[in-house]
């Protein structure tokens, strides 16, 4: 080192040699001091270096070999000055970026701190931009912790001495433009710890992509080139009266729905040209993709994501997302995306820790710690993550054109105690179990998706009885557009699960739900979750024989779709699919060769078709004015029927046998006078059953019954469903 340097200059070279350096822009770059200019570089790989002035090129002195250069004169060099370096008998150009201003605004820096910035996004991570008229990336990250934060990656040997960023003072908030930065380029970024010394390495938390697992680096994404083709879809979405309008979601995990012969996944445009086709001729009105965003594990479905603006690598490029999504949008399909705001996992080169503290999670376990899933606890009475949630909730629905987000495990998010035993949890500050800071992110949430997204909808799975869960914001409610109802799906299980014979001594967990089921905006689901972990497939769960589980299973979902409640029914139901879910392979696809389960996809198509022909089958799901009871106490045969209304009085009557046993001459009271007909029946032989029903039609009779003045006398076929409607 020469000796002549200054002691100030001595300081700063050991804190940037050393990587402790907290504000390199200080130090590096353009300088006036007094009446000269001064350039100061840190090249630890380059042996000399040279400045671009009007005159041409000047050299650089080296003041210390591990590569920091010094120029200084009395003309100030062009901005943004130009650098090179000899790279054997080359030169390698490139600006400085350490003479480049900052391009984040103080507004978002607010915005940011008070949990307002919607837009995260577009601030945070790697973004392509323009400074001083030269193209480049801005990288951003929050660290408010960190002593030294740097971007590092292949372009600079994963050193963090080469990129220190700037601190943009008490935001937390660190910022580098790199000028020239390809897109494409993996990175990280490289934090000290200003209280302990610990350096970690990260993956960006804004990233919108990330590398092929198992690497972990975030990737410079190229800006969108898709063009989108679903400007219709979207302009009658926002007009779309939803709450009387059909429903029914078709639940998939993309990289278990179909594979290729070698086991390898779709790709979102495969996922375009083979889904799209068979979700629009089974009549399904939506698709809902379990996450989607980046997450390292395949076994964890998604729900363990490491990257909240991103979708995952394993099925091709955002852009590819985007085509599909346009796909769906241009054959009348919508998208809902499962995300999962309630927790996140511990791995060490993403959210925990992140600048060797508690940032996004809690300290204390007590409340920042999953026990039952051993994953970490959002703070979301930490406004800076309020932004980060708010702005992937966002960028899905804004980047993506997505209709809806499911909101995942939202019970654990608005109880304290939520699985803790006594002494596991801390009180908020009125005493009671509510988390208080998480009931206000999802209001926000709430008000921020139905504010800025027409028609666009959100979806809690919240398995409590937490009032007004489907209710605005404005009335106290949480501000859900809809809510699965699991108290009807966990009961109705269960009593399907029951031998037949049995059934009497269980009728009431049928007729239960009607108690509440408009207290809500419910959605019926039979979703992934009862498929799995030993819970055997819906058909296994059936009891009997072979034709007794497709016969139980034809009622059951008849009962789902004729019940009040939007539809939801993961992949493989629609099949019979014979075994649980394996994240790792398709659908068995070959059991559509055996009569029985191909009987099960027919009998799902005409449901779903029937559904959205009937408005009394959906126009009002949600007012009690559009279900009445025809009988629901005839325990003893195991038998409901009700009526299903739409707001113009038309009607269907359906009738549920969950016995064996076909009942000829039963009469049920009807609410019109005249002829009916039955238009389904569930135990037709087009989808395996005995063909018993009533094919001929039959009349209405001045026989007073079950308190209405005109009846019918039916045959009710055996585990089975049948819908009537009356003949015009």
């Amino acid at each position: 080192m020469k000796p002549n340097l200054s002691a100030k200059v001595n300081t700063n070279l050991k804190a940037l040699l050393k990587a402790r350096h907290h504000d390199p822009f200080s130090f590096l770059g353009l300088h006036q001091e007094g009446e000269e200019w001064s350039v100061r570089l840190f090249l630890p790989f380059e042996q000399q270096a040279e400045i671009q002035m009007d005159s041409g090129w000047v050299a650089l002195d080296k003041i210390h070999s591990d590569g920091v250069f010094f120029w200084h004169g009395a003309s100030k060099p062009p901005l943004p000055y130009r650098l090179r370096v000899a790279r054997g008998a080359a030169y390698h150009e490139f600006f400085d970026p350490y003479a480049f201003p900052s391009l984040i605004s103080d507004l978002d820096l607010h915005l940011f701190g008070e949990g307002r910035l919607y837009q995260g996004y577009r601030m945070l991570g790697a973004q392509p931009a323009e400074n001083m008229g030269v193209k480049g990336v801005r990288f951003a990250v929050w660290a408010p912790n960190a002593e030294r934060v740097s971007v590092v990656g292949d372009f600079n040997r994963w050193d963090g001495r080469a990129h220190p960023m700037r601190s943009l003072g008490s935001s937390g908030v660190w910022e580098l433009f790199i000028p020239e930065f390809p897109a494409g380029n993996l990175y990280k970024f490289e934090l000290r710890n200003r209280h302990s010394g610990q350096i970690v390495v990260k993956t960006d938390p804004f990233a919108q992509e990330y590398e092929l697992r198992p690497g972990t680096a975030a990737k410079v994404t190229v800006p969108q080139q898709h063009v989108w083709g679903d400007q219709t879809w979207m302009e009658q979405r926002g007009k779309l009266d939803w709450l009387h309008a059909p429903f029914n979601i078709y639940e998939i995990h993309p990289g278990s729905w179909r594979r290729h012969p070698d086991n390898r996944v779709y790709n979102w445009r495969e996922l375009a040209e083979n889904l799209v086709p068979y979700v629009v001729d089974l009549a399904y009105t939506h698709i809902e993709l379990m996450p989607v965003s980046e997450h390292p594990l395949d076994e964890s479905w998604g729900y363990q994501a490491t990257g909240y603006f991103a979708p995952t690598s394993r099925f091709g490029t955002p852009d590819d997302f985007r085509f599909f999504v346009d796909a769906c949008h241009q054959a009348g399909i919508g998208v809902i995306l499962d995300w999962v705001p309630a927790h996140f996992p511990q791995d060490a080169w993403a959210l925990a820790k992140f600048d060797g503290t508690s940032l996004y999670e809690h300290e204390d376990p007590r409340l920042g710690f999953h026990q039952d899933w051993g994953t970490h606890i959002f703070n979301y009475g930490r406004h800076e993550v309020q932004s980060f949630l708010l702005s992937s909730a966002h960028i899905w629905l804004h980047e993506f054109h997505l209709d809806g987000l499911r909101v995942d495990a939202v019970a654990s998010m608005l109880y304290l105690d939520y699985s803790r035993k006594a002494g596991e949890w801390i009180p908020n500050k009125f005493g009671g179990r509510e988390n208080l800071d998480a009931i206000e992110f999802l209001r926000s949430l709430n008000i921020m998706v139905h504010d800025e997204f027409p028609g666009a909808l959100t979806f809690a799975e919240e398995s409590t009885s937490w009032p007004m869960v489907s209710r605005p914001v404005y009335l106290g409610g949480l501000g859900f557009s809809m809510k699965w109802n699991m108290g009807w799906m966990n009961d109705t299980l269960e009593y399907i699960r029951h031998e037949p014979i049995h059934r009497r001594f269980h009728h009431n967990e049928l007729t239960f739900g009607q108690l509440y089921a408009y207290t809500e905006n419910f959605v019926l689901p039979f979703s992934h979750d009862e498929v799995v972990h030993g819970k055997g497939s819906l058909l296994d769960k059936m009891p009997g024989d072979a034709w007794q589980k497709f016969a139980n299973l034809r009622a059951l979902l008849t009962y789902q779709m004729t019940y009040p409640g939007k539809k939801l029914n993961f992949m493989g139901n629609e099949i019979g699919q014979g075994r649980e879910w394996r994240v790792g392979g398709e659908l068995d696809w070959q059991l559509l060769q055996v009569h029985w389960h191909q009987g099960m996809l027919n009998l799902n198509r005409d449901l779903n078709r029937l559904y959205r022909e009937m408005p009394s089958l959906y126009q009002q799901d949600f007012e009690a004015t559009g279900f009445s009871w025809v009988d629901c106490h005839d325990a003893d045969q195991s038998i409901l029927s009700y009526l299903r209304w739409g707001h113009d009085g038309s009607m269907v009557a359906v009738v549920l046998n969950f016995t064996p046993v076909p009942r000829e001459g039963y009469r049920i009271g009807v609410p019109k006078v005249g002829a009916y007909r039955e238009i389904f029946n569930s135990d037709s032989a087009y989808y395996g059953g005995s063909n018993t029903g009533n094919g001929s039609g039959m009349m209405s009779e001045s026989q007073p019954w079950m308190g209405f003045e005109q009846s019918l006398v039916i045959t009710v076929p055996p585990l089975a469903g049948i819908i009537l409607t009356p003949i015009k």
